[in-house]
């Protein structure tokens, strides 16, 4: 008898012991690249200390008008909500993951009525409190809980990768109306430009100075700019009504300031040194290993790796016995074979052990599947971390591209400019043909609108970098 107690209580110890590794933590040891955002050197010189990403929204955009417009996003969007939704539901998963450590009590009252052959009705009741409670020995309930926790930071990210999406998309919605509106601005001067000019040639054409086909030339070109100006207001209108769209309100005029206010915007455009951000410059990116964990998806893939680690240890643990207690206790005039009244407490305790034997390998299987998920999120997490990598890169070129054409367009349109107001001089003391006056009028309205898009280009880089770098998550 001697014997067999102390091998129980070997079986018992070895157990425990071979158990213990399934409460253990967490800890991420995935190997990803140092090099992140890549070896050209306008990314080595933007790297320091300091990130862009550190600031808010509202310091990054200090337009109060867009400012207004993410608030207004931010409180009324559809998919924001729905995300803070899936954030309380998850809480409240969570929430019942921590009290499964506590024992279940129910109240279930039952009364019967019997009579055998002439003997009187017997009347019996039971007024039993039960008790259940799963005795965590082998951490299935505390991985559970740590994964239910892991699950509910998910959430909380996933929400934050909205919300940094919404505003990214208001604030490049934003300025595409600012576009648009200097788009207009030009194409307005234009018309108004060219129709003097096509007056001039009527004209001229009426007094037996030029051929017709001058004034039709002239004429086809104005009308061009016509259908550019219905196009561009046409345009205004759609991107208004994606605005509305993400405020979750009927389509509406969408209140903005004029092109160039904003600090995204080159010192150039409007002679104020301080708006710097456009300026790759003064653009800081900080470092891959400190910037990276701040992206809502890096995040997201980590906390995926924690759930799985969690699931995989609740896996280990199923092999393992579960050791559950119940009890009850109550009123009851049944007791056993006979019936007393009035009735006495009733008190009782069980205590059971569950070892598993044979499943069909379905707690094989289980294990095997966390384990193999678990490895798939390793790789997943590193590709991730490389593909944000490539963003931070590629929004660093188009920021510098854009910064490099900025002086090239500037001069270009000066350069036109000049030229087309020679070439109508030219024409005008006849030493110049229609056909010279229309290409530069041309050549100048075409430069205008690209250096307008070049600088909302740059604009959308800078955004893209903010938001690659993990920034408007505050």
């Amino acid at each position: 008898m001697k014997r067999l107690r102390n091998i129980c209580i070997a079986a018992a110890v070895s157990l425990m012991l071979t158990g213990c590794g399934l409460y253990n933590k967490y800890e991420s040891n995935v190997t990803t690249p140092v090099d992140a955002f890549g070896t050209s050197q306008d990314v080595r010189d933007a790297m320091g200390e300091t990130s862009i990403a550190q600031m808010s929204w509202r310091e990054f955009f200090t337009d109060p008008e867009l400012q207004h417009l993410i608030e207004q996003v931010l409180a009324s969007n559809t998919d924001l909500n729905s995300a803070r939704i899936a954030v309380e539901k998850s809480e409240a998963s969570l929430q019942a993951a921590k009290l499964a450590y506590l024992p279940a009590l129910t109240f279930s009252p039952q009364g019967t009525l019997g009579k055998f052959d002439d003997n009187p009705w017997s009347k019996t009741y039971n007024l039993p409190l039960q008790m259940q409670l799963d005795v965590d020995v082998f951490g299935s309930i505390t991985n559970k809980k740590r994964a239910a926790k892991a699950v509910l930071l998910q959430s909380q990210v996933r929400e934050e990768s909205v919300k940094a999406n919404l505003i990214s998309t208001t604030a490049q919605q934003y300025y595409m109306l600012q576009l648009l509106d200097r788009q207009l601005e030009i194409l307005t001067a234009t018309d108004s430009l060219w129709n003097a000019s096509l007056e001039t040639e009527k004209a001229l054409w009426e007094n037996g100075k030029i051929y017709s086909t001058a004034v039709n030339q002239m004429e086809s070109s104005y009308l061009n700019v016509k259908t550019q100006i219905v196009d561009v207001r046409r345009n205004i209108r759609a991107t208004e009504n994606a605005i509305c769209r993400l405020l979750a309100i009927t389509p509406q005029h969408i209140n903005r300031m004029k092109w160039g206010s904003s600090a995204l915007h080159h010192p150039e455009a409007q002679g104020d040194t301080g708006q710097r951000m456009f300026d790759t410059k003064f653009l800081k990116i900080g470092v891959p290993a400190s910037m990276l964990e701040q992206r809502p998806d890096i995040r997201l893939a980590n906390h995926a790796m924690e759930e799985a680690f969690y699931n995989t240890q609740a896996a280990r643990a199923a092999f393992f016995p579960s050791i559950s207690l119940s009890g009850a206790a109550g009123w009851t005039n049944s007791a056993g074979s006979m019936i007393v009244n009035p009735g006495k407490l009733l008190l009782n305790a069980v205590g059971s052990l569950t070892q598993p034997i044979f499943a069909r390998g379905k707690i094989r299987a289980n294990h095997k599947i966390a384990m193999l998920t678990q490895l798939d999120l390793q790789q997943k997490y590193v590709q991730t971390v490389i593909n944000a990598g490539n963003q931070v890169n590629d929004a660093m070129a188009d920021c510098q591209a854009a910064r490099e054409k900025h002086s090239y367009y500037h001069r270009q349109v000066d350069v036109l400019r000049e030229a087309y107001v020679g070439t109508h001089e030219l024409m005008d003391n006849g030493k110049s043909n229609y056909l010279e006056v229309l290409t530069a009028q041309e050549t100048l309205l075409n430069a205008q609108l690209s250096e307008a898009m070049n600088m909302y280009n740059g604009a959308k880089a800078v955004i893209a970098l903010y938001i690659a770098l993990g920034g408007a998550t505050k």
